[in-house]
């Protein structure tokens, strides 16, 4: 895999719109045509758009081996909305997925070099997003890069796409997001084992990737999946890149705040450790069942973080085994902290059995870290 410091997407840069309005203005296109034609005399055959046609040429191409067969793939329901794109359940080829969908240049709101820009640094990103294979990295199937011939089946029928849309095919985790997980067990916390069953494939997951010269970015638990086993695995890799041999290549304020490294806040130089940090923080909060900073602002956070080495105060009852690899993870020096192969070594090495949970704040009349009833 070639390292290089271009050829990527700043998925927060992407202008997006409802993708639901797109579908509606874009049908509305295709049924007047349709119509207009009708009313000319025309027969079926002649009120197929020209687009249709081409299409139908354009499909007999030979695609790269990580593009999907619009033919192939029906699209349902919205799951999720964001600043990123439009997530939609879907199938492909007899497989659950979900579908993303990005739309770089809709009505002229881009130009022709800054959508061919874009294009280029994606299919650069979606050419490495498809070698990754690892059962803690969510399963790219494909994507399209976008034509004026695409055409898409839905449950409804089949639907002209715009021009500069792109789709993504991953695998289905109908555990839905990690954060969500947390959030449902805010009170009653986790059983230790869950808290490092799951910190084991978040640190896994990154080692592989760290192992691919790939850099995440933005690690939080919005961001984890869950399968139906709770399985853990890494998704999203809108502002992923490729490690630049030369840390000056890698700057900029890419993350969340709360997860982001100081070096990242403070707009230094960074590398693959800022990702160690991140998981220091997902993994206080994986323990905590509890947001880190709840009581600040964006900017006290970022303030705090970088000049007063501000980090989520661990609670008394944690482990030290476990405190241990947070502080090592969130040391405000990258080089201190460790590579994430040597954390998945050191969580491996947490005996569980005697258990080490998390003190429900409604439970403070006693120590109840060697229940096993605690947790799901």
């Amino acid at each position: 895999m070639k390292e290089t410091s271009d050829g990527f997407v700043r998925a927060d840069q992407i202008d997006l719109k409802s993708l639901d309005e797109q579908l509606e203005r874009h049908l509305n296109k295709v049924l007047t045509l349709d119509r207009n034609k009708r009313d000319d005399g025309g027969n079926l055959a002649a009120a197929v758009p020209p687009a249709t046609k081409v299409g139908a040429a354009t499909c007999k191409k030979v695609r790269q081996d990580w593009e999907v067969d619009p033919v192939k793939l029906v699209i349902k329901s919205v799951i999720a909305r964001g600043t990123f794109g439009t997530v939609h359940r879907g199938v492909y080829d007899g497989q659950d997925v979900a579908v993303k969908l990005l739309d770089w240049g809709e009505e002229g709101h881009r130009t022709e070099a800054e959508i061919a820009s874009l294009r280029a640094a994606f299919t650069q990103e979606v050419a490495v997003w498809h070698k990754l294979d690892h059962p803690n990295v969510t399963k790219f199937i494909g994507a399209t890069m976008g034509s004026s011939e695409l055409q898409i089946q839905t449950e409804n029928g089949q639907i002209c796409m715009p021009s500069n849309l792109c789709c993504v095919v991953v695998e289905y985790l109908p555990g839905g997001a990690l954060k969500s997980y947390l959030i449902k067990n805010s009170r009653r916390k986790l059983a230790f084992k869950v808290v490092v069953q799951l910190a084991l494939d978040l640190a896994r997951g990154l080692s592989y990737l760290h192992s691919q010269k790939i850099v995440h970015r933005d690690v939080k638990t919005e961001n984890m999946l869950l399968d139906k086993t709770r399985t853990m695995k890494i998704a999203d890799f809108g502002v992923a890149r490729v490690e630049a041999s030369n840390p000056n290549d890698m700057t900029g304020e890419t993350g969340t705040l709360g997860y982001m490294a100081p070096e990242v806040l403070n707009g230094n130089p960074y590398n693959r450790k800022c990702d160690v940090y991140s998981f220091g923080i997902c993994l206080w909060e994986i323990y905590c069942c509890d947001m880190p900073y709840p009581d600040l602002s964006f900017s006290e956070v970022t303030s705090a973080v970088v000049r007063q080495n501000l980090r989520p105060e661990i609670p008394r009852c944690c482990p030290n085994s476990l405190a241990n690899v947070m502080k090592r993870c969130w040391d405000a020096n990258p080089d201190k902290r460790p590579e994430m192969d040597e954390v998945v070594s050191m969580l491996e090495a947490i005996d569980t059995s005697k258990g080490g949970g998390m003190i429900p704040p409604d439970q403070q009349g006693g120590c109840l870290c060697f229940r096993r009833s605690r947790g799901p």
